[in-house]
């Protein structure tokens, strides 16, 4: 994508995303901070339009989704995310909430299982001029150990339980918001861990594509 392509999405984004933000923001609980980074970052130049102005999730390729902006906005609330954190992403996908997070915390650490996405998303974000992400193809179930702990870590993807190796890479005082549970219903849970294990919250029944481990 050249420059001038780059200035029409960006005028398109101006002109209609109060068709997506009206509804994400009346529907999900939400910060300053989230409402400037969802208003900031153009959702279709990570999804095509008109899609990208519909709060619903999107196939992205490789058997996966974008998630619906209302629960990407709940979960980064519940994430509780501050500007001097280092936060860790299971599941880059189209780089949507990459760029959320980039806008959110001081570094993004984000990893997916499939290489095609992770490739997309990085020119998007260059595009962007994002230079506090890092972006892998890797295993999320085994998290990004060269650069932990981490302050915060979100998980895009389903998972019967949390896997063991996020959990050790979460910093003491760290959150982690995961969606936990079966194939038909998950949970978004919010992890805190403490100097003697976790607590949980659960939150609202969600359906996300399972971890792939």
């Amino acid at each position: 994508m050249n420059r001038e392509e780059l200035e029409r999405v960006l005028r398109e984004w101006e002109e209609n995303k109060h068709l997506l933000l009206s509804s994400v923001f009346t529907s999900s609980p939400t910060t300053p901070a989230i409402r400037r980074a969802m208003e900031k970052v153009p959702r279709n130049l990570f999804v095509p339009s008109p899609y990208a102005f519909i709060d619903r999730a999107i196939p992205i390729g490789s058997g996966q989704t974008t998630s619906q902006p209302s629960v990407i906005a709940r979960m980064l609330y519940l994430l509780d995310v501050e500007p001097q954190h280092r936060v860790l992403e299971i599941g880059t996908g189209s780089g949507y909430q990459t760029a959320l997070l980039c806008e959110l915390a001081r570094e993004v650490y984000s990893v997916d299982i499939h290489g095609n996405l992770v490739r997309e998303a990085a020119g998007r974000l260059k595009l962007l001029g994002y230079d506090n992400c890092h972006l892998k193809k890797g295993n999320g179930c085994y998290g990004w150990e060269e650069y932990a702990p981490f302050d915060r870590i979100i998980v895009s993807a389903r998972a019967e339980e949390i896997p063991p190796a996020l959990l050790d890479q979460l910093a003491e005082g760290g959150v982690m918001v995961i969606p936990i549970g079966g194939p038909e219903l998950q949970f978004l849970t919010r992890v805190r861990k403490t100097k003697d294990g976790m607590e949980k919250e659960v939150d609202i029944p969600v359906l996300f594509v399972p971890l792939i481990c």
